[in-house]
């Protein structure tokens, strides 16, 4: 019998950006660029599943 609870396989990691150190929430599998709020650098690219991240990870967020 196929259960019927599937579990989320994707995350969210809250992450620092390395330039201004302003922590911000990334989603693992991001399908566009995501940018600093402050400084504007790239933190995250997408590569067609799971997300390049630019950025020292604090913290995966459940």
């Amino acid at each position: 019998m196929v259960s019927t609870i599937r579990e989320n396989r994707s995350r969210f990691y809250k992450v620092k950006c390395p330039d201004c150190e302003n922590e911000q929430t990334v989603f693992e599998k991001a399908s566009t660029v995501v940018r600093c709020v402050v400084c504007g650098r790239d933190l995250a690219t997408p590569t067609g599943g799971k997300a390049s991240l630019k950025a020292d990870i604090v913290q995966e967020l459940q």
